[in-house]
């Protein structure tokens, strides 16, 4: 789910972007070209259609991040790291030698004298 998100994200920026370039600020762009007063969409329409999709793309960014950070997997790798090294340690430690078992040194040498 995750992963379809941040894909529709990149098609939305991607669009995003290319409606942003296509306008103008001081009116011209793709408006520019439909200049002739006899033609169905005019200068104003095609301003404002530009706009509406710019509008509509900029809010689908705005809730498809929002969507994103709601669908991000929540298991990370340090916690089943973690855990399988938990596993490992409590199957390593072996337990302690009891006293009887430890060897004893009865043939040691006297510490030289220092004179």
């Amino acid at each position: 789910m995750y992963t379809v998100i941040v894909i529709l994200i990149l098609l939305v920026c991607l669009f995003l972007a290319v409606a942003v370039l296509v306008q103008n600020s001081k009116g011209g762009g793709l408006a520019a070209n439909f200049s002739a007063p006899n033609q169905i969409m005019g200068v104003r329409k095609t301003t404002e259609t530009i706009e509406k999709i710019t509008w509509g793309l900029a809010i689908a960014l705005a809730v498809l991040s929002l969507a994103a950070t709601i669908a991000i997997p929540r298991h990370t790798a340090s916690t089943e790291i973690s855990t399988e090294v938990d596993v490992n340690a409590a199957k390593s430690v072996a337990p302690a030698p009891a006293a009887a078992d430890v060897p004893v040194a009865t043939d040691v040498a006297p510490a030289p004298e220092a004179e």
